[in-house]
């Protein structure tokens, strides 16, 4: 008798089971007038002095032999531009806080060497500096995010560079500028006032640095430009809500254009996990890192919500993406790590939450650029090839400048040894010329989802949809294997009188275009 309860209880357990992952999520899509418009900006970039990103990454030097505009790969250039970059952090992170941005200008010869004490204490002769970053920028479009040194420079050391980049008159700055064979400034927008002064920009106190702020901030102006600079304090760690409060409490607003976060998402700081060869413990406390971005985007909002209700302050995730330990026979120091399904996932994931955010979040950079942590580009002397990340940022990019569409669902769940995390992601937008564009991240690792989307007030008529999936959460592309994950097309749905039935695949991502 026992044994027949067993069973049945077994059976009913394993039909629950089965509607579960078989079960429709109603996803429903609203045209708000009121909606903010998602800035470009979220889609931003990070490249600090730091590995295989500068050298050997983006700059080879004029006279080398991989195709080069001044030094600059040219290879990487096309890349990003047809990834829709829109702004490119620079020189820094931690380095930011240790470099003197007069050690790079003029006759590369003449420049000083220094050493990179946060980065594998290799020695920086300071070949890539001001001059080459910012006509990179003018080759790629994106607007050039500089972070300022507060940790061990001066005011007047940051005063100085604001007036060299952006001043066009006459001024022993802009004269300098001028001397070392740049007659127009580069208008430069976006100013960091430090990086991370919690910790490797100085191990300030919240108080402290909302006082320096004040300082350096007093002395950065710009009366010439359209809008000035905006000046962008540097943030909080993570869920250290204090920090916000402090610096939104003692700064005053006309001095403050964004505030920062920055978030990884790490399995334990002590020991972080695999780059590639991860089990799916490894992916489910990754993704449950990545999705807490969610919480700390929306308790930051509120701090700023109280000072700030007409939300003229950006919020600014200047650093963000999954870290774990470097590929194995790499230097610890480099921060190389492999790029797989996984980060796919994160990166869908984690700019579905910006865009839901686009009220309060208005910039972005995921960390990094070229060949550390997240990188969209990896390298190998002459080859190049692009990661999964870089395939998630070139479909989403539709979503830039586009009006947000605010959508509501409840989420199925991903569970995983007692523990659960929402398994779909999503987040909707419409262009200027009336295209609708729907992004959707399965994170569960083994389950698909389906998904019920009524679109007859969306005022398009036919929908198109690209994936991007693979065989095994731990894939990734090699140099011998450039295209094992890309973009293809996705039929997985079905428009049955004005309403979207789509059928996701575990670990994918999707991007849905209505026309």
């Amino acid at each position: 008798m026992k044994k027949a309860i067993l069973i049945t209880f077994l059976i009913t357990l394993c039909n629950q089971a089965s509607f579960a992952q078989n079960e429709t999520t109603v996803l429903t899509i609203k045209n708000n007038a009121d909606a903010p418009t998602i800035d470009k900006n979220i889609y931003g970039h990070f490249a600090e002095h730091l590995g295989r990103c500068i050298y050997g990454g983006f700059f080879v030097g004029d006279t080398s032999k991989i195709p080069n505009t001044k030094g600059v790969r040219n290879d990487i250039v096309a890349a990003l531009k047809d990834l829709k970059i829109p702004n490119l952090r620079w020189p820094g992170g931690c380095f930011a806080d240790t470099y003197h941005w007069k050690d790079g200008i003029g006759p590369q010869e003449q420049r000083p060497t220094i050493v990179n004490k946060w980065w594998g204490g290799v020695t920086e002769d300071n070949s890539f500096g001001t001059h080459d970053f910012l006509n990179m920028c003018e080759l790629l479009g994106a607007e050039p995010y500089l972070s300022g040194n507060v940790g061990s420079g001066t005011v007047q050391e940051l005063s100085d560079w604001v007036q060299y980049t952006n001043f066009s008159g006459k001024s022993p700055m802009s004269d300098l500028r001028k001397k070392n064979g740049r007659t127009e400034p580069w208008k430069v927008k976006f100013w960091g006032i430090g990086n991370e002064a919690w910790g490797c920009g100085g191990n300030m106190t919240a108080e402290y640095y909302a006082g320096e702020y004040r300082k350096f901030a007093t002395f950065m102006s710009d009366w010439e430009n359209t809008g000035g600079i905006t000046r962008i304090a540097s943030g909080s760690n993570s869920a250290d809500y204090n920090w916000t409060e402090v610096l939104m409490k003692n700064i005053p607003l006309n001095m403050l254009g964004g505030v920062g976060v920055h978030h990884y998402a790490v399995i334990d700081w002590g020991k972080k996990g695999d780059d590639r060869n991860f089990t799916e413990e490894g992916y489910f406390k990754t993704m449950q890192s990545a999705l807490k971005m969610e919480e700390l985007v929306t308790k930051h909002s509120a701090i700023m919500d109280k000072y700030d209700p007409e939300k003229k302050v950006a919020m600014i995730v200047d650093e963000w993406g999954g870290w774990y330990e470097v590929e194995q026979g790499t230097n610890p120091g480099f921060l190389y790590q492999q790029n797989t399904m996984r980060d796919a996932v994160l990166a869908g994931a984690t700019l579905n939450i910006f865009n839901n955010h686009a009220d309060r979040v208005r910039m972005a950079n995921l960390a990094q650029c070229v060949n550390v942590l997240q990188a969209v580009i990896l390298t190998d002397k002459a080859k190049m090839i692009t990661t999964p990340t870089y395939s998630v940022m070139k479909l989403y990019s539709v979503h830039q400048d586009a009006k947000l569409l605010p959508l509501s669902f409840q989420s199925p769940l991903y569970t995983f040894k007692g523990e659960s995390l929402p398994a779909v992601s999503a987040s909707a937008s419409k262009d200027k010329n009336g295209a609708v564009h729907i992004s959707l991240v399965n994170v569960d690792a083994k389950n698909k989802n389906k998904i019920e989307i009524d679109v007859k007030d969306l005022g398009v008529k036919t929908f198109t949809g690209m994936i991007i999936t693979s065989a095994k959460l731990q894939d990734y592309n090699s140099f011998d294997t450039p295209n094992k994950i890309v973009p293809t097309v996705f039929k997985g749905f079905e428009n049955k009188k004005g309403k979207l039935e789509i059928t996701i695949p575990p670990f994918s991502v999707v991007v849905l275009e209505g026309k």
